[in-house]
């Protein structure tokens, strides 16, 4: 199947990459597409005004300069003449054109029109798909990192871009490389999970993805994780409070995701964290955007700052005393280009004031507009600044990229529990009672359009089941602020129609309103009308199989402990319908493993799988373990490990172990399982996580069918930052460890480096 789709993939993006126009006459040195892009940007700067450098540190919205209709643009308008002027413009973000055409046009006045032509930069959002209307829309990145599968996520990184570019849209805002060690905080659902290594990965696919072969071709985008740095695991799980954290730990960890992202993957953007980090706000934080990503990574990208974080530094963290102080600040430390924060007027005046007063300094300036110049040099806009129109009707949400939703959408689904094989609901189950009003959403999960829709679970059974099951829905509570008798009714309703169904399919999780940027939870329990119903309904004796639909994880005992089956589905996007009835009625072997723990409680938080030896979850009032372990995900066959083998046992500083296992499929259907490889530093100087994912693999495997896995880890996976705060191997004793989860190790070894 991968091989099909990579092989209609590459076919759909050869034939489609095109420009529109022809290149634009040279004139002067930064035309010249023949010359190194430093030498470019060196002369297009010499020839810029302030005003002119100014407005490219700015972004502007897309009603300044479109006509828009809710989210989308939907024609050109002339205020992009009046925003654009004779000096250019930095960036425009929420336009969403409806056609190439309205980009096209912009685009044609910045080109043609300014001094300089300098092209502008349009930028959106794109996390799990581009968010204009009519998208191809995949499963939420908790949910694509839930498939341990970093071609599928290379893959819808290609699409993203494919998408995007089509419609003159050449950055997207993301991927979010967080990890949230406090699912409390709502944007939890945009990560790719609690660990580095898998975010890492995940990160690493998406940003080659995106960028492609190179970002000047049609089918790329730029880049831009975020949110630089350590963003994911702020006080009280509250979006934007601070983040207390010593350089190590954020350098081991939090750190380590993004610096594989700009080397490894070469991400040309970077979004600059609302938090502060160990009391400097990251826009205004030098060592993070100037040496660690800068010098110590090499990244040639720009930075931008996150919505209105620059204005915070102002007014919420309160280290600059005015706009001017602000800008200087967060230039002189090495971001950008601003996000909405202060009005394009008060930008200019305030820059102008600093260089006057020399607050900051024009070397300062340069450096910030030469970053977005060169960018916009490597993205091709100064040759090839419009976009052929009819790309969008070839490539935008083709059969191929809805066969790689599903897809999708289906690796990402995890069985948590299934005793006494419930699942899948077989031929003898005559009747299904599907439950809750989550079973009729057809959400898509955060940042995808709010106009576009996926298939409910409700009508994605129905359809697939066909004639020979009997199914009915009955909501057993609202959402609406119904009376005590409604509700009693309602639910009354819903025990009735269990007993008197075969099974019953109840799907709890999260409202929309209970996820998402901004909302953050102070607890993690179903809420109470959920938590009613499932008490109620399992009452009845009836067998049942819970379906979560949610962002983050969730603390769900009673479920845990009452319920036989739970199936992990997340937000799957536009095809997650689908893939979810594919799962339970057996047309698809779950595969899925969790990219979080789950917790108990919400007390046990911060609760990841990596923590230290002493960081102990041990109470008087409730078990010390996870719910869920990392990694975890049943299958409706088994799979048996054997024949570890670690070769060689010794190795030096600089060298690489062979890492070997044997999977058998031990059941009656084909299967996937993911192959997990941990590992434990024994003796070191500093202190170290109890295990460490560092490295994992699909292997599919027929009923009776044996497989081997082979994993190379090199030495660079092992190093940590010593006492000296150097990035070293030190000699000693590693730990192997080989299982189906973080808690489920199956087979044990060792090594040493010497």
């Amino acid at each position: 199947m991968k091989k099909k789709y990579a092989g209609a993939l590459a076919i759909l993006m050869m034939a489609f990459c095109s420009f529109e126009s022809p290149e634009p006459p040279v004139k002067y040195p930064y035309q010249n597409a023949a010359l190194p892009v430093e030498k470019r940007v060196a002369d297009l700067l010499s020839r810029m005004t302030v005003a002119e450098k100014i407005k490219q540190l700015d972004m502007y919205s897309g009603h300044e300069v479109a006509n828009m209709k809710g989210h989308e643009s939907v024609s050109y308008s002339d205020s992009a003449r009046i925003a654009i002027g004779t000096e250019g413009i930095g960036s425009v973000h929420d336009l969403y054109p409806l056609t190439s055409d309205i980009s096209n046009q912009i685009q044609r006045f910045a080109v043609e029109h300014t001094r300089l032509g300098i092209p502008v930069l349009f930028i959106e959002e794109g996390l799990h798909g581009y968010s204009g209307l009519g998208s191809t829309t995949f499963p939420i990145p908790l949910a694509l990192a839930g498939a341990w599968d970093t071609t599928l996520v290379h893959q819808t990184g290609r699409i993203i871009a494919t998408e995007m570019r089509a419609h003159g849209v050449a950055m997207v805002l993301g991927p979010v490389l967080c990890l949230p060690r406090d699912p409390r905080w709502g944007r939890v659902e945009e990560t790719y999970g609690e660990d580095p290594y898998l975010a890492a990965a995940n990160g690493v696919a998406m940003v080659k993805g995106l960028q492609g072969n190179k970002v000047s071709d049609a089918d790329a985008v730029l880049a831009e994780p975020k949110h630089f740095a350590v963003h994911g695991i702020p006080e009280a799980g509250s979006n934007t409070a601070p983040v207390n954290m010593g350089e190590r730990e954020a350098r081991s960890s939090f750190l380590y995701v993004f610096e594989k992202a700009v080397k490894e993957g070469g991400a040309l953007g970077m979004m600059a964290a609302y938090s502060e980090l160990d009391g400097i706000p990251c826009v205004d934080n030098k060592w993070l955007l100037k040496d660690v990503l800068r010098k110590e990574w090499g990244f040639k990208g720009f930075v931008l700052s996150d919505l209105g974080a620059i204005k915070m530094s102002m007014v919420n963290h309160r280290v600059a005393a005015n706009t001017a102080d602000a800008l200087t600040q967060t230039l002189t430390a090495g971001l950008d280009m601003q996000f909405y924060d202060f009005s394009h007027a008060e930008l200019m005046s305030a820059i102008k004031k600093a260089l006057a007063t020399k607050q900051l300094s024009m070397a300062e300036l340069d450096r910030a507009v030469g970053d977005i110049l060169r960018v916009k040099f490597m993205l091709g806009l100064f040759e090839h600044p419009y976009v052929d129109e009819s790309l969008i009707k070839k490539v935008f949400h083709t059969e191929v990229s809805r066969a790689v939703a599903l897809k999708a959408a289906r690796e990402g689904i995890s069985l948590l529990k299934n005793d006494n094989a419930l699942l899948p609901l077989n031929s003898n189950m005559r009747s299904l009672a599907v439950i809750g009003p989550l079973a009729t959403s057809t959400y898509l999960g955060g940042y995808a359009n709010t106009d576009g829709k996926g298939v409910a679970i409700l009508d994605a059974l129905k359809q697939k089941a066909g004639s020979d099951m009997k199914i009915e829905y009955e909501a057993g509570y609202s959402t609406q602020n119904k009376s005590v008798e409604t509700q009693s009714e309602d639910l009354q309703k819903a025990v009735d129609l269990v007993n008197h169904s075969d099974v019953a399919v109840v799907v709890l999780g999260e409202d929309i309103n209970e996820v998402g940027e901004g909302k953050d939870r102070s607890n993690l329990d179903l809420n109470a009308r959920q938590t009613r119903l499932i008490e109620a309904l399992q009452k009845t004796g009836k067998p049942i199989a819970v379906v979560l639909f949610n962002g983050r994880p969730l603390c769900i005992n009673f479920v845990a402990k009452n319920i036989p089956a739970i199936v992990e589905s997340w937000f799957l996007g536009e095809a997650g319908g689908w893939a979810i009835a594919d799962v339970l009625l057996g047309k698809v072997n779950p595969s899925g493993k969790l990219p979080m723990t789950f917790p108990r409680s919400t007390g046990q938080i911060p609760y990841y799988y990596d923590h230290k030896p002493t960081s102990r979850h041990v109470y008087v009032d409730q078990d010390t373990s996870a719910l869920f372990a990392f990694g975890h995900g049943l299958s409706y066959t088994s799979f048996a490990y054997s024949g570890l083998t670690v070769s060689p046992g010794t190795i030096p500083v600089n060298g690489t172990v062979n890492v070997g296992v044997t999977v058998k499929n031990t059941g009656k259907v084909e299967g996937t399982e993911v192959v997990q490889l941990y590992i434990r530093d024994v003796i070191s100087s500093v202190t170290t996580p109890v295990k460490s994912l560092k490295g994992f693999s699909r292997i599919t495997l027929k009923p009776g069918e044996s497989g081997k896995v082979q994993f190379k880890l090199s030495t660079e996976e092992l190093k940590i930052w010593n006492r000296q705060m150097k990035h070293v191997v030190e000699p000693g004793e590693f730990k192997i460890m080989i299982g189906s989860s973080s808690e489920d190790i199956r087979l044990r070894g060792s090594f040493s480096v010497k």
